[in-house]
């Protein structure tokens, strides 16, 4: 009869620990991205989904009664980057002449803390959506 126990060894228990904590590093993002995702706008993909999505949807594609769909807009697609750049650091009141939903766009989306560079980045991965 074999008395050996089956439990696995020390070694063998950090081999799996360790094999274990590399698949979810590389499930979660752990890393650089690529050179190619910069130049996709997917650098502003965080920005965007802590500040934008709330009204624009995570999607980009809007929200009932709140943000238009960006994927779609005439404005966003038509104007250069300063140009809705200035758009978002000034924002727009519900009653002023172009806004459409009757809803406040508030300045840099609400977060003043929001940099130049991270506006537009946004606006890079709002034009790949």
């Amino acid at each position: 009869m074999n008395t050996q126990s089956k439990r696995p060894t020390t070694a063998g228990f950090a081999a799996t620990i360790l094999l274990l904590a590399m698949l979810l590093s590389a499930c979660s993002g752990g890393g650089n991205p690529p050179a190619a995702s910069a130049a996709e706008g997917l650098d502003g993909a965080d920005p965007y989904q802590q500040t934008c999505a709330n009204c624009h949807g995570p999607d980009g594609k809007g929200l009932p009664n709140l943000g238009k769909d960006l994927t779609t807009s005439e404005f966003v697609h038509s104007q250069s980057d300063q140009a809705v750049l200035a758009f978002v650091k000034q924002g727009r009141l519900p009653n002023v002449p172009g806004n459409t939903t009757g809803v406040p766009m508030p300045p840099k989306g609400g977060n003043p803390a929001l940099t130049d560079e991270q506006n537009l980045e946004i606006i890079a991965f709002i034009r790949t959506r």
